[in-house]
């Protein structure tokens, strides 16, 4: 009975040790398949049978068994891709992606995506990656979903209606003796124009003329008034050029603007002949100076902008999907949702570098970048952790531990040889 025992020692080492070289072979043979997590193999021995003995009981071994093989979710080295929807996670986190049809959610460490011809956001087996909408302010709206991105759609015009506006105004402009609509030019010190947006995306030339007070009465004060084509509204003024605001610049005698200067147009000056909203009104961020050098234009930005369509989509380190349009407006469409787990070691394995959560790895705790469940890079992938030095030493010890239980059997087959011909 004990020399047999001895065979059945011998036959689980080689199974055990199969199975541990199978996962060796896994491992190498995924040293570069994207976010692939190694795994190992451990060892236990088997329960072991009770002998009776002139010295009382003893326990004999009965051989080895295949305890666990336990997902090892060091972090992977980054390789820099020229993709844009590439993803790599720096910590614990894991991308959620959903299986076509169903409801059911995956968890994976490769974000080789890319976007579908629906706009949907995929990975290569076409798994639909989960996040959440942004509005218009980016903050998040409604609960984790599929993204997808219109594709085909436009993004709405949007009337201007500020604009911030630095210039200088010579101090030593003389005075004209005031502004004449009808003779802009000749009676005003100095003009900038500026092209604004209706409602509609239809851009209109609206033009600041700077006018120098009377230094006799007024010597540290400009009046500005703002002005466009009486063809561009819909009830025009007399002149070629219709009045839409006006204001009053003081400056201190260190030639800077004595308090902040905001000038809004009249309610309702803005009545477009194209029947665009005719309720804007633009409010100019005066930022100017009165220094004695030229009457210059430093910077002038305006917020208004046509409507547009998608031109490229592109995600950013937080993890936000930013549609880049034809307008050149830029718009915070969604953001990947990232999930991590109490104990991932808890895993199971689904193929196609997802894993499926159990009760022993416990609900996924959802959140997004910046909540702790890691850090994204873009144009990156997170190579496999697989080592290969330490899978060719494993191998080189699994081939040792096959080879020494192969031998168990043959002598135990030798001694049981012998055994049988005592009768001889």
């Amino acid at each position: 009975m004990g020399i047999q025992s001895s065979m059945y020692s011998g036959i689980s080492g080689l199974a055990t040790n199969g199975n541990a070289m199978s996962v060796i072979g896994n491992n190498i043979a995924n040293t570069n398949t994207v976010g692939f997590k190694a795994s190992r193999s451990v060892f236990s021995d088997l329960l072991s049978s009770s002998v009776s003995g002139s010295g009382g009981i003893s326990q004999v071994g009965r051989g080895v068994g295949l305890a666990s093989i336990d997902n090892i979710f060091s972090q992977g080295t980054f390789e820099s891709t020229e993709s844009s929807t590439d993803l790599a996670i720096e910590g614990s986190g894991f991308f959620m992606l959903r299986v076509p049809n169903d409801q059911e959610i995956f968890y994976s460490r490769a974000g080789a995506f890319n976007f579908d011809q629906d706009g949907n956001l995929i990975n290569p087996e076409g798994y639909t990656v989960q996040g959440y909408y942004l509005d218009a302010n980016g903050n998040t709206v409604g609960d984790i979903t599929d993204i997808a991105v219109e594709t085909q759609g436009y993004t709405p015009a949007t009337a201007t209606t500020n604009i911030i506006l630095s210039t200088n105004l010579n101090s030593k402009s003389p005075y004209l003796g005031g502004f004449d609509i009808t003779d802009p030019a000749g009676t005003a010190n100095y003009a900038t124009s500026i092209r604004v947006y209706d409602s509609f995306g239809d851009t209109h030339l609206m033009t600041n003329y700077f006018v120098k007070m009377d230094p006799a009465t007024n010597p540290l004060e400009w009046e500005v008034h703002t002005v466009v084509a009486s063809s561009d509204l819909k009830t025009p003024g007399p002149d070629a050029l219709t009045e839409i605001g006006s204001g009053a610049l003081v400056f201190g005698v260190d030639g800077v603007l004595t308090a902040p200067v905001n000038l809004t147009t009249t309610a309702g000056a803005l009545d477009w002949f194209n029947e665009a909203d005719p309720s804007t009104q633009v409010t100019f961020d005066m930022q100017t100076t009165q220094y004695a050098s030229d009457s210059v234009v430093n910077s002038q930005t305006q917020n208004g902008y046509a409507a547009g369509t998608l031109v490229k989509l592109d995600i950013d380190a937080a993890g936000i999907i930013y549609g880049k349009y034809s307008n050149g407006e830029p718009r915070a469409l969604a953001r990947l949702a990232l999930s991590s787990f109490n104990n991932p070691g808890g895993l199971n394995k689904e193929g196609s570098n997802m894993f499926r959560a159990t009760s022993l790895s416990g609900p996924p705790i959802v959140g997004t970048v910046g909540s702790g469940v890691g850090k994204l890079f873009t144009n990156s992938l997170e190579q496999s952790n697989v080592d290969l030095a330490q899978e060719f030493v494993r191998m080189i010890t699994i081939q040792r531990g096959f080879q020494a239980n192969s031998k168990i059997i043959t002598t135990t087959d030798e001694m049981m040889n012998d055994l049988i011909n005592l009768k001889r």
